[in-house]
């Protein structure tokens, strides 16, 4: 159950109308609009869709990201690597935890203005993961 909806603000469904977020016995629901009727879908439900997106999207490249990240908070040495490759190994653990803690509202506002969305239809189901500049999208 999660008490956040991570991707807040950032959801909109096929008609490219907003989703709101609605909060019912504490937990988070994306509510999707259909013909006059209120459609709660389940925000874990949709964002799992997304991180797991996101996770394919990593699957392959972590030595990339690994050089990448060292690179850009500039220590590049074994112990920043195995940090860094840890998480990266375990990715499940890091997606529980951000959908226990929830993204700060300045990181949604920045990929926001990045282009990020998330395109879901009725039934809550990930159509589409727009991210400008990244190419290969398996949702697509």
């Amino acid at each position: 159950m999660a008490r956040m909806a991570l991707f807040a603000g950032l959801v909109v469904d096929e008609d490219e109308q907003p989703i709101d977020v609605a909060m019912v016995g504490g937990e988070a629901f994306y509510v999707v609009e259909d013909d006059g009727f209120r459609r709660h879908v389940e925000s874990e439900e949709v964002d799992r869709q997304v991180l797991d997106h996101l996770k394919e999207m990593i699957a392959g490249h972590e030595d990339l990201i690994t050089e990448g990240t060292m690179k850009m908070i500039g220590q590049e040495d074994v112990f920043t690597k195995a940090m860094i490759e840890t998480s990266l190994n375990d990715m499940d653990a890091q997606f529980n935890q951000l959908i226990e803690q929830g993204l700060p509202e300045e990181a949604r506002a920045w990929m926001g203005m990045l282009g990020f969305r998330v395109v879901i239809n009725l039934h809550g189901e990930v159509v589409r993961v727009e991210q400008p500049g990244i190419t290969d999208d398996p949702l697509e």
